[in-house]
């Protein structure tokens, strides 16, 4: 019986890559994973529709945003690739300005990114182009804040929206919540209100 030798994530982002040319950065490899940035974000749907149908990424495992607050480009895109015919996983990161604020949406390639997309939408305030229903998904329609951007305080913000909803920032008792990292257990790196004078 003849056995088909299983491809190598890396040789599918070299693929990626040389398919597209100068679109992407050159692919780099951590701990045995692959990412590979793309310089133009509105090349991101067809990218991922090549990914998909012509080297077996059927699987959009997940969607997701970081906020590069005081960086230009202010935020990333991280969209995790998989494959089930090969087994192989694949991250994309594309970059988008916050003076820009949107890119093409790939809820047509898998259908999953739907939710992504308005969770993204939703926290961050980064738009998707073409997408089928973009509103909020968390917060309430008419919301004015994108909380997991860096700047939206910790304790939150006063909202006051006649007849819709009411919110008060949360008491910190004495300070944000923050983790130490490195703490010598789990009891010590447990998020807590903790001095900015002591760290305790």
């Amino acid at each position: 019986m003849k056995h088909t030798a299983k491809p190598r994530v890396g040789d599918l982002a070299l693929q990626l890559k040389e398919h597209f040319g100068g679109l992407f950065g050159e692919p780099t490899e951590f701990r045995g994973e692959w990412t590979l940035e793309l310089l133009d974000a509105e090349e991101i749907t067809t990218v991922c529709a090549f990914a998909k149908a012509a080297l077996g990424f059927d699987f959009l495992v997940d969607l997701s945003s970081v906020d590069n607050y005081g960086e230009d480009p202010r935020f990333a895109l991280v969209y995790e690739l998989y494959g089930y015919g090969h087994l192989c996983h694949l991250r994309l990161r594309v970059r988008v300005s916050e003076e820009r604020g949107e890119l093409p949406t790939i809820s047509s390639v898998w259908r999953t990114a739907d939710w992504h997309e308005r969770e993204i939408y939703d926290m961050m305030g980064i738009r998707f182009k073409g997408h089928p229903d973009l509103r909020r998904i968390l917060m309430w329609d008419g919301y004015p804040y994108f909380p997991l951007r860096k700047d939206f305080p910790l304790a939150g913000k006063t909202t006051a929206l006649p007849e819709v909803a009411f919110t008060k920032p949360a008491p910190l008792a004495g300070g944000p919540f923050v983790t130490t990292a490195g703490g010598r257990d789990s009891m010590a790196r447990e998020p807590r209100s903790r001095s900015p004078q002591t760290g305790s």
